[in-house]
């Protein structure tokens, strides 16, 4: 998994897997979600990810159990 946030746009996309996308689905305007042929999802794009409250991540740190 990796993600990219581009800031003159606003756009986080998490990228979830390296197979090819067969299909685009919009959620509602902001979110994008795409799959690939076995019905994985491959990627996420959030647009106006910042003014949504989806980033910057908020990291915690904890020990396991």
């Amino acid at each position: 998994m990796r993600t990219t946030y581009y800031d003159v746009d606003d756009i986080l996309v998490v990228h979830l897997s390296d197979k090819p996308i067969v299909r685009e689905v919009s959620q509602d305007w902001h979110t994008h979600v795409s799959y690939a042929a076995d019905g994985s999802t491959v990627e996420l794009v959030l647009l106006d990810a910042r003014a949504n409250g989806a980033f910057p991540f908020e990291v915690q740190h904890a020990r396991a159990a």
